[in-house]
C-alpha cells in the first residue's frame, strides 16, 4: 500500500471514530420525556413538574416534557420507562414503595433490574398521627394497647400496599402487636375518619402532615425515618422510641438500563445540580409544595432500593399485603 493510500485510510478511520463522539457530544439535541406513572396532581407528578424547569436549565435549555402514564398502581408508567430506548431521551420519576412492591405482588411488565436509578430527590417518611385528645402519647402506647386488645386499635391508610399499610405490617411483625388496618381510597377520607374519631390513628406522610390545616389540633406520634425531619424537629422517629421501622416514599429519577456512559453522566450531573439549586430547594420547601429533599447519588439510591426490596420480599413471605 502506498503512502497516500495509508494516509487516506488513517483519515477515514479517524473520521469513523470521531463521528460517534460528535453525536454523543451533541446530547441532548431534542426534547426529553419525563414519565410519571401517576395522574397529574399526585405527589410524584408534583415532584417531576417541580424538577423539570431546573433540569432544562442544566441541560442547555432542551425541553423536559412531563408525560403522565397512570394505571395499575404505577405499573403502566414504570413498564413504559423500562421498555423505552436507553438513549437518554426518556427518563422517569420512580418512587417507592410501588417500584419495589409491584414485581413482588404479581408478574409485572417490568423488573427493578430493568431500571437504572440515577438520582434520588425526595424522601417523604411515613408518620402516625392522632387527634390531640387521643390517649396515645407515644408509639409504645399504641403497641401496648394493641397487645392488650388485639385487633381493637385502628389505623387508617391510603390503601392496601401503600407505604402506610406496609408500615403497619412492619410494626406488627416487629412487636407482635395486632392492629386493625382500615384502608381508604384517598388521604382526605382517611384524615376525615381520624378527625371524626372513627379510627384512632392516621397513617400518612410527613409532607401531608405539614401541609394539613392547623385548624384541628393533632399529635404526631412518630416518624418512620432514620433521622428527624427539619420541618418537625421535635417529632421523634420510631427508632428513637425503640421501634426501628423505616418506611416512606423515595422519589427520584430513573432511566432504562443501558444508557451510554457519557449520556448517563450528563444526566446525573444535570439532575444533581438542579436539586442543589437554591431556587429549587426554596420551591420544594414552600407550603404549597412541601417535598422533603434527600439527595442520593446513583449508588446510594440503588442501595436504598435493594435494601427495601430485600425487606419487602421478606415481609411478603410472612405477611402478604394483598390476598
Amino acid at each position: 500500500m502506498g503512502l497516500r493510500a495509508k494516509v487516506c485510510g488513517m483519515m477515514v478511520g479517524a473520521l469513523a471514530l470521531a463521528a460517534p463522539l460528535a453525536v454523543q457530544a451533541a446530547y441532548p439535541d431534542r426534547p426529553i420525556t419525563l414519565i410519571v406513572a401517576y395522574d397529574a396532581g399526585t405527589p410524584a407528578d408534583a415532584a417531576a413538574r417541580l424538577l423539570a424547569p431546573f433540569l432544562e436549565k442544566r441541560l442547555g435549555g432542551v425541553r423536559v416534557e412531563v408525560v403522565n402514564k397512570p394505571g395499575a398502581g404505577g405499573e403502566v408508567g414504570f413498564a413504559a420507562l423500562a421498555q423505552a430506548s436507553p438513549d437518554g431521551y426518556t427518563v422517569g420519576l420512580i418512587n417507592t414503595p410501588n417500584i419495589v412492591t409491584i414485581p413482588i405482588e404479581r408478574q409485572a411488565r417490568f423488573a427493578l433490574s430493568d431500571l437504572d436509578p440515577l438520582v434520588n430527590l425526595i424522601d417523604d417518611p411515613a408518620v402516625w398521627l392522632v387527634p390531640a385528645d387521643s390517649p396515645f402519647m407515644t408509639v409504645a402506647d399504641v403497641v401496648a394497647q394493641a397487645k392488650a386488645t388485639p385487633g381493637a386499635v385502628t389505623v387508617g391508610t391510603t390503601g392496601a400496599g401503600s407505604d402506610d399499610h406496609l408500615a403497619v405490617l412492619m410494626v406488627q411483625r416487629q412487636t407482635g402487636a395486632s392492629l386493625l388496618h382500615v384502608p381508604f381510597s384517598n388521604l382526605r377520607a382517611s384524615q376525615k375518619a381520624m378527625l371524626s374519631r372513627k379510627i384512632q390513628i392516621g397513617g400518612q406522610s410527613v409532607s401531608d402532615t405539614l401541609r394539613a390545616s392547623a385548624a384541628e389540633p393533632l399529635r404526631l406520634l412518630g416518624m418512620m425515618s432514620r433521622e428527624r425531619a427539619p420541618g418537625v424537629p421535635d417529632a421523634k422517629t420510631f427508632a428513637e422510641q425503640g421501634f426501628p421501622v423505616v418506611m416512606g416514599a423515595l422519589r427520584g429519577i430513573g432511566a432504562p438500563k443501558g444508557l451510554p456512559p457519557d449520556v448517563r453522566a450528563r444526566l446525573v450531573e444535570a439532575i444533581t445540580k438542579a436539586v442543589e439549586d437554591p431556587d429549587f430547594r426554596a420551591k420544594a420547601d414552600a407550603k404549597d409544595s412541601l417535598q422533603p429533599l434527600r439527595l442520593l447519588s446513583s449508588e446510594e439510591f440503588a442501595a436504598e432500593l435493594a435494601r427495601l426490596d430485600d425487606a419487602l420480599r421478606s415481609l411478603w413471605r410472612n405477611s402478604p399485603w394483598l390476598r
